[in-house]
């Protein structure tokens, strides 16, 4: 199924594998509150267990340098999108305040992005990721 919409995380490149996956998990979070229909329906096994409900689309991975993130990160805030930030300083900080307090310390242009996720048209979405690579 092709979907109007798409999800798409950015992770620098030159991160520690854990940094790269701690990203990744704190933008999909962010993520799930762009939209009422993101999330599909909860899962259930056959012994009747249930399960959180998970994106109802596919989410794409990139891999970036530094620069190529920040070009990213003012496509997607040109096209509107809904766009998740994860910066340097977030690394050292303890809790959800002091995140946002890091990031909003740091104009727009100047943010030490180490990734970010996008929700929103298909179109806008490849556009503000042009020319980024799969994560591989």
């Amino acid at each position: 199924m092709r979907f109007d919409t798409k999800i798409a995380i950015v992770v620098r490149s030159d991160l520690a594998d854990w940094q790269k996956l701690n990203v990744t998990a704190f933008l999909a979070s962010g993520i799930t509150a762009a939209s009422d229909e993101i999330l599909g329906e909860p899962y259930e096994d056959a012994s009747d267990n249930r399960y959180l409900p998970l994106f109802r689309e596919p989410v794409l991975c990139y891999a970036a340098d530094a620069e190529s993130l920040a070009k990213a990160h003012a496509r997607a805030l040109s096209r509107g999108l809904a766009t998740a930030v994860y910066t340097d300083e977030m690394f050292s900080t303890d809790h959800d305040a002091d995140n946002r307090a890091a990031v909003r310390a740091v104009e727009a242009d100047k943010l030490t992005l180490a990734g970010l996720a996008l929700y929103g048209p298909r179109n806008s979405v490849d556009r503000a990721a042009k020319g980024l690579k799969l994560h591989g």
